[in-house]
């Protein structure tokens, strides 16, 4: 895929979690198994939104680049952060945190990682 379609889909995935967890994290962490019991859990689920929103903004302000040197750092730190994203999910998924729909999250950022890897070789 191209890099503005790859920005795009990458930087809209990012904004859909961060708008959730950011205003409705009470119904976004059961499904995966996450209890929010007090108000200091909450502000940390909104808290994971300034990274999240961080993330979109610049997949989706960054759009228009054209494969470069400077393209190729960005999907390299994309695929850094998806692959970051993958190692913990999974292992809050092996503990136990995460259940449920939980298990989908590794497999989120494991498809993102792949993703990734493929536009940084493109460039």
């Amino acid at each position: 895929m191209n890099n503005k379609t790859f920005l795009t889909l990458h930087g809209a995935i990012y904004l859909v979690f961060a708008l959730a967890l950011f205003f409705v994290p009470g119904l976004m962490w059961p499904m995966y198994g996450v209890e929010l019991n007090d108000q200091y859990a909450y502000f940390l689920s909104q808290h994971t939104s300034i990274f999240l929103g961080g993330i979109a903004a610049v997949s989706l302000m960054l759009r228009d680049i054209a494969p470069s040197a400077v393209a190729r750092r960005l999907f390299a730190a994309l695929l850094v952060n998806n692959t970051l994203g993958a190692i913990i999910t999974v292992y809050a998924g092996v503990k136990g945190i995460f259940t449920g729909f939980g298990w989908s999250d590794p497999a989120f950022f494991t498809l993102l990682s792949v993703l990734s890897y493929l536009q940084l070789k493109k460039q």
